[in-house]
């Protein structure tokens, strides 16, 4: 719903931009708005990897939600990062379970906020390249380790035999894993906040219910954490781009710097 109401917005957005151009009231009611716009676009431009994963595990996630269950579940479990499919084809399942999310889609609105927000935040701060190296470990590492202890459960007695072919998809670790990055370069309070839901949303499940999946979540927010240390020694974090528009691409009638003036 939340990604449907996004997209009938921006149409509604853009076809009252279009009836302002022959409606007085429409061009006002465009007029008033355009500052929220221009920094909403503005925002989006600036973390480009993280809107379009956005669309891209939306997308799969539309797909889940029209196709026939029993098809769905089988895609899924070809794409799943389990036991079976790692040991068979381990690079294309470690690409395409990232698309997926779990339980048919479960949840979809929670992922799109976190990382319209947090992770597009990080993204702004650490730059492109390295969001996608810390998204990449968190998923790849996190995905590698939890196949290992399920290896070593099952050899030792501690989980069945079918776990082998379990389904594991990966939204869920890289979102945990670049929230650790983003908790990381907050500052104060924010950053003790932060940490307490990491800990209630990352640490807790591990105690309490004791799955692997919960475990695998861990591992990635660990591999995703140790990412971005290393990714900041790298260089220091970038200024954030302002959020206004490019001059040249705003609302029209905006004002324009004089030739004499820097920009």
């Amino acid at each position: 719903m939340v990604a449907l109401a996004a997209l009938a917005l921006s149409v509604l957005w853009y076809v009252l931009r279009g009836v302002g151009y022959l409606w007085k009231p429409a061009a006002r009611v465009v007029g008033q708005l355009a500052p929220w716009t221009v920094k909403l676009r503005a925002w989006v431009l600036s973390a480009p990897a993280t809107f379009v994963y956005i669309a891209l595990f939306t997308m799969g996630t539309f797909v889940q939600k029209t196709a026939p269950p029993r098809l769905i579940d089988l895609l899924v479990k070809v794409d799943s990062t389990n036991l079976h499919r790692l040991s068979d084809d381990p690079a294309t399942v470690l690409v395409t379970s990232a698309v997926w999310v779990a339980d048919r889609g479960s949840g979809l609105s929670m992922y799109i906020a976190v990382f319209a927000t947090v992770v597009a935040w990080a993204e702004r701060r650490y730059g492109t390249p390295r969001l996608i190296l810390i998204a990449i470990s968190a998923h790849v590492l996190g995905s590698l380790c939890t196949a290992r202890v399920e290896r070593w459960a099952i050899d030792t007695g501690r989980a069945p035999e079918k776990l082998i072919r379990a389904t594991d998809v990966g939204v869920s670790y890289i979102m945990v894993g670049c929230c650790a990055a983003a908790v990381l370069i907050m500052w104060s309070w924010v950053r003790l906040v932060g940490v307490a839901v990491m800990v209630m949303v990352v640490v807790v499940p591990v105690l309490t219910s004791r799955t692997v999946w919960d475990l695998g979540h861990l591992f990635a927010t660990l591999f995703g954490l140790g990412a971005a240390l290393l990714v900041r020694s790298a260089g220091p974090l970038r200024e954030p781009p302002p959020l206004t528009e490019p001059w040249g691409r705003g609302v029209r009638g905006a004002s324009r710097p004089r030739e004499d003036e820097s920009v």
